[in-house]
């Protein structure tokens, strides 16, 4: 059974992340400091919530959190957790964890702002996380910002909203989504399912 650490960074969609993965009889560990002596298995950046606020909470956990990664060890950003993997962004001041180059920009004025609501998924590249999801499959957004990287090579997923926007997010064992999994049904639930098969399976 995979231990799951969820960092609190004072963020809301805690409870609804962790939920949704007890549903999976993993063990989760809400916590707002990682631990380097704690036995995780993987660690979920949750949303939703504002970057200027979160990239200062974040910073005591930043050195963790690149030797997780660095040591190829599986990390799942939802949402403004996604976000925080790159360099800046439009929303505020502050450092992201510069995971991947590129920075956060806000939606196009010519739709309604936020996103709220279904949207579809379009495949890029082999995603571990998308392992039995099909094409177009359907899935949860509440959002104004999305990423541009840098790496085109990153964006596993797109999504049609104003513009074509990544959508997810992936790089070995690094993942990203913009869309919460949590509210995303049947979808949401096997890509949460997945990411725990990767945590048990290191």
């Amino acid at each position: 059974m995979a231990n799951i650490a969820i960092l609190d960074y004072g963020v809301g969609n805690l409870f609804s992340i962790q939920t949704a993965l007890n549903k999976l009889k993993v063990t989760t560990i809400l916590t707002s400091k990682l631990n380097i002596n704690q036995e995780y298995d993987g660690i979920i950046l949750p949303g939703v919530g504002g970057w200027k606020h979160t990239v200062k909470k974040i910073e005591e956990n930043r050195q963790i959190l690149h030797e997780w990664r660095d040591n190829n060890k599986p990390i799942l950003g939802v949402c403004l957790g996604m976000q925080l993997f790159f360099q800046r962004s439009a929303e505020g001041p502050g450092k992201g964890l510069e995971f991947f180059e590129g920075e956060i920009k806000m939606l196009s004025n010519k739709v309604k702002i936020p996103h709220i609501g279904w949207n579809i998924l379009k495949k890029n590249t082999n995603n571990p996380l998308l392992d039995g999801v099909k094409d177009r499959a359907w899935v949860y957004f509440v959002h104004s910002l999305y990423p541009e990287p840098i790496n085109h090579n990153i964006i596993s997923t797109t999504t049609d909203y104003g513009i074509d926007f990544t959508s997810m997010v992936y790089d070995k064992k690094t993942f990203g989504t913009q869309f919460h999994p949590e509210k995303s049904g049947k979808t949401g639930a096997k890509i949460l399912e997945n990411f725990v098969s990767i945590c048990d399976n290191q």
